[in-house]
């Protein structure tokens, strides 16, 4: 009888010592969430300030023009699709890790290639925004989309913008796929 119980004690403390680690592990990767995308947001928003030839976005937003309001928010929703797969597979890579034992070479390794596939992500979705902008503005020759943001054209944002998040649909997917086939 006695020993039942010191079992069941024991089983019972385990279990809140698993839970506070659970808990532990969870925090820390919100908090690397959270960094990863403030860093993807704000060097989204700097790639942003390159492309727009000519358009200084603050002053823009401070006026109140909306085309441009449109054209930014794109990009930021755009960038927290992607990095929302690879906050994902970092989750994914890090649980692993813990299956591994997180100290041991092969849990490092984990959590190593999945840091690295978060931040291929966050380059692939500002280097597609890029490229897809530049080719959007290649082929629509007879507009001058950054000239048309300046003015408030907000048809022109939408246009631009529905670009923008259709590319980033499309590299979450790949994301995903480095993920599932990496981790």
């Amino acid at each position: 009888m006695f020993i039942c119980r010191l079992i069941e004690h024991n089983n019972a403390i385990w279990s809140e010592i698993m839970l506070l680690e659970n808990a532990v592990v969870g925090l820390v990767q919100l908090v690397i969430a959270i960094i990863f995308a403030v860093v993807a947001l704000y060097i989204g928003f700097s790639v942003l300030g390159k492309i727009t030839k000519g358009i200084d976005e603050e002053k823009e937003l401070a006026k109140g023009n909306v085309a441009v309001g449109i054209l930014v928010a794109a990009v930021f929703v755009a960038i927290a699709l992607v990095v929302q797969s690879g906050v994902s597979g970092l989750s994914v890579g890090i649980n692993k890790a813990l299956s591994l034992g997180i100290l041991s070479v092969d849990g490092m390794t984990v959590v190593g290639v999945a840091i690295i596939q978060l931040v291929l992500g966050i380059v692939l979705a500002v280097g597609a925004i890029y490229l897809a902008l530049n080719i959007l503005d290649k082929l629509t020759k007879g507009v001058e989309e950054f000239e048309e943001l300046k003015k408030g054209n907000v048809a022109v944002a939408l246009e631009m913008g529905g670009v923008i998040i259709a590319v980033a649909v499309i590299i979450q997917s790949g994301v995903i796929g480095i993920t599932a086939a990496i981790i």
